[in-house]
């Protein structure tokens, strides 16, 4: 299995997720949740999002953004393992 640091913040105030809270997400979350992951502020990621430089794929559907587990788990070089 192939990971980064999960539990590193770049946001003083972001609380972070562990390997193991990654590997147990369903298909797809929340901003919020993304946010948690990647260790950034929720405010940021929609700011991200507006500006289109979010690192990761979302998907709009109306006003609900969710981010597709499997993008966030290549964005951060998380390999689940083969089940």
């Amino acid at each position: 299995m192939t990971t980064k640091n999960a539990s590193v913040a770049t946001d003083p105030g972001a609380s972070t997720m562990t390997l193991e809270e990654l590997l147990a997400l369903p298909p797809t979350v929340n901003v919020t949740t993304a946010a948690r992951a990647l260790g950034i502020g929720v405010h940021k990621a929609y700011k991200l999002i507006k500006e289109g430089s979010f690192p990761v794929q979302t998907l709009t559907m109306g006003s609900t953004v969710k981010v597709p587990t499997a993008a966030l788990w290549r964005v951060l070089e998380v390999t689940p393992p083969a089940g």
